[in-house]
């Protein structure tokens, strides 16, 4: 029999394969843009989107070859919800699993992954290092400056809001919005 996972558990399963501050804070950030836009889009279930956004990289410092696959792994030998496994691979669909994602949860998980860490790029370049002030135009002139900040995958960006069926603008705006409820963004 499969379990739900509170904050707390998450937290303590994320530490246990992580242990870079970068990438416990980039899950904490995903972590609050999935709780936003749980309460946004009127989808309930901000903790579980939440727990979704925290899990999502649950094994890519430890198994970076892996990602997506052995989290799969790890999540069922603790035996977790499979709807959680199922949401936190298909960030990875086309890239190292071919699991799509198919609930609308799954689809803002695929399509703000990458963008938070370009929105936080710029963010940290502006003389604020915050997200408070942060307007559009300025992501949208660094999202078209390839070089920068190369790991996040424009494609991947775009394609994530062709899923969701916005335009880049709106998914880039509400993201910004999103980042802004964290406080330490």
């Amino acid at each position: 029999m499969s379990r739900t996972i509170n904050r707390e558990e998450a937290w303590e399963l994320l530490t246990k394969y992580n242990k870079d501050e970068f990438h416990l804070k980039h899950a904490q950030i995903v972590e609050g843009v999935m709780r936003y836009f749980a309460a946004d889009l009127g989808a309930g279930e901000e903790d579980f989107w939440g727990i979704v956004g925290l899990l999502h990289d649950l094994d890519f410092e430890m198994y970076p070859e892996e990602h997506c696959m052995k989290s799969q792994e790890i999540m069922r030998g603790e035996d977790l919800d499979e709807r959680l496994i199922h949401a936190t691979a298909s960030h990875g669909y086309s890239i190292t699993v071919n699991i799509e994602p198919a609930e609308l949860m799954e689809k803002v998980l695929f399509a703000v992954d990458e963008l938070t860490g370009l929105i936080g790029a710029v963010a940290v370049m502006r003389p604020s290092k915050s997200v408070q002030d942060l307007e559009l135009k300025s992501v949208k002139k660094k999202y078209k400056t390839l070089n920068f900040a190369a790991g996040c995958s424009r494609e991947v960006i775009q394609q994530g809001a062709d899923m969701l069926g916005w335009d880049l603008d709106d998914l880039i705006s509400r993201t910004i919005l999103a980042m802004r409820t964290i406080p330490f963004c």
